[in-house]
């Protein structure tokens, strides 16, 4: 008798529907609204300009950079290579310090973990240190509806909490927002602020700060994620610029911290790395502000009950790909971001998901998937990009962004079955098969001359093909294909004088061995070589 244990499955995604890893409408329709917003650009454009100038100056004083890139890369690939293992090591050092693992496979299994752990205190709000995992999975919106107050202690975060808005930026959640916006939204939404409030920068975080440090003195439990996780010695960390981490990560009795698995290093020196290549990358600063690590527990020292929750939600169906787990890799540095010429333009709303811009494009369709639906708005995802490699040029543990969209791009292309791009394909392919039909067709070509403009480029292309032109202009067909021309008398005379130039000069490939040598051209033999092959 034989026992059938089944065939391996590939590993969930994070399920349909839950948090918020997948937008309501494609990109394309998504961005073509924002692109409407003036002011938005504008703040966009000149938030991203500074970030970048900023950055290219402190990399620019190392001399390593391009070595501290490479050790990134490879420590963060050796860790997804090893990531079983150094995860049930990190387990273990984070309970031998006096701490407890939760394991979550998915973000509802997350939300019930913190949810829970949260009333086991009896209290009935939380203060929040900065977490994109925690924004992934809507961690806020369930401890609302269990009734639960999370309060979100980033000023930046806190204007879109306030603004009841969602983040734009993986680095500043508010850079959509100018300073009379915040104004306004102090105004509107912050209890006790002076009617008299200014739009001066020091004023109005002199506001904010004045409303938090209440909620820092009064919680009783905070909510992190983590920066990274260290599996030697169980060290979490969390890097910051306002010191509201700090508060969070000190005072409360309670500590939640939520982790996406991909975040484990296996060393604690790794930490010299990725502490020069995170804040030259995301604030263009040499070193954090802030920089927090944890270790446990310690008696009389900080938070005395301590959780860590390790989040899947699609990490290990990423991880399964080979070519796309290079996403993993991702510090949430936001630097691919503030170079890439689409978000500048439309902003993070337009993605739909937690994660804008390049890297969002990558790794949202990867943690989610992009075919749950016949119109699943993250299978726009990987064409909202140009391509154009500068997020690859930024990235600082080198993921090679512009290859994981183009391989996206197939597995979608591959997922969707007929359509009328894949049947113009198998025509096209029909015709470059045969030489009669190919001239033909180019011949038929040529008529398109007459649909062009007076610069020689198509502005607009007829049906089904205006797709193509709404969004870049065709250059017209030439007057005469290159085949026309190789067969004209033209063609053969500029061949021929071509030919007995290459004649008359000498033969650069072909190395002076002195008297006996010989230079080969076509149709001669070389020494001691006969009809039939080598010697």
């Amino acid at each position: 008798m034989s026992t059938f244990l089944g065939m391996p499955a590939r590993p969930p995604r994070s399920p349909y529907g839950t948090g918020n890893l997948r937008g309501g409408e494609p990109f394309p329709r998504a961005a073509h609204q924002e692109l409407g917003n003036a002011q938005l650009r504008r703040n966009l454009g000149r938030a991203t300009t500074t970030i970048r100038a900023k950055r290219l100056n402190v990399t620019g004083e190392l001399p390593d950079w391009e070595a501290l890139r490479e050790a990134g890369s490879a420590i963060k690939t050796d860790a997804l290579n090893r990531l079983p293992e150094l995860l049930e090591q990190l387990e273990h050092q984070v309970t031998e310090r006096g701490g407890t693992v939760h394991w979550a496979r998915d973000g509802a299994e997350a939300n019930e973990i913190v949810t829970r752990l949260v009333r086991a205190t009896g209290s009935g709000e939380v203060i929040k240190v900065k977490s994109m995992a925690t924004q992934e999975i809507g961690l806020n919106e369930h401890l609302e509806a269990a009734g639960i107050t999370p309060y979100e202690t980033d000023l930046a975060e806190l204007i879109v909490q306030l603004a009841h808005d969602r983040p734009s930026h993986i680095l500043v959640p508010a850079i959509h927002r100018n300073r009379d916006e915040i104004r306004q939204i102090f105004l509107d939404h912050l209890p006790g602020v002076d009617p008299e409030l200014d739009n001066i920068p020091a004023h109005l975080a002199a506001a904010a700060r004045a409303y938090l440090r209440e909620k820092f003195m009064t919680a009783r439990v905070a909510v992190s994620g983590a920066n990274f996780g260290v599996a030697e010695t169980g060290t979490l960390a969390v890097v910051e610029s306002e010191g509201n981490g700090r508060m969070c990560l000190t005072l409360p009795e309670t500590l939640i911290t939520v982790m996406g698995i991909e975040k484990v290093l296996p060393r604690y020196r790794d930490l010299e790395v990725f502490l020069q290549l995170l804040p030259r990358s995301s604030t263009g600063e040499r070193m954090n502000p802030y920089t927090s690590l944890w270790t446990g527990v310690t008696p009389g020292d900080g938070p005395q009950d301590f959780h860590l929750v390790l989040l899947d939600n699609g990490r290990t169906a990423a991880l399964a790909d080979t070519v796309g787990r290079a996403a993993l890799n991702c510090i949430r540095c936001s630097a691919c971001l503030n170079v890439c010429p689409v978000y500048e333009r439309t902003g993070g709303h337009a993605y739909g998901s937690t994660y804008p811009g390049p890297i969002g494009a990558v790794l949202t369709p990867q943690l989610a998937g992009m075919d749950a639906t016949a119109d699943d708005p993250n299978s726009s995802l990987p064409y909202a990009s140009s391509l154009c490699g500068a997020c690859f040029d930024a990235c600082p543990v080198k993921i090679d962004i512009p290859s994981l969209l183009v391989e996206l791009r197939h597995q979608h292309t591959e997922q969707t079955g007929t359509t009328a791009e894949k049947l113009a394909m198998k025509a096209a392919a029909a015709v470059m098969k045969r030489p009669t039909l190919y001239a033909g067709a180019q011949k038929a070509a040529g008529l398109g001359r007459a649909l062009a403009d007076r610069d020689g480029t198509i502005s607009r292309l007829p049906p089904p093909f205006g797709g193509w032109s709404d969004s870049r202009d065709t250059a017209a067909p030439p007057r005469q294909t290159f085949r026309a021309w190789y067969a004209s008398a033209e063609g053969r005379a500029t061949l021929r004088a071509a030919a007995d130039e290459h004649d008359r000069s000498p033969d650069e490939h072909t190395p002076d061995q002195g008297e006996g040598s010989m230079r080969r051209r076509d149709g001669e033999h070389s020494p001691g070589q006969g009809e039939g092959g080598t010697e």
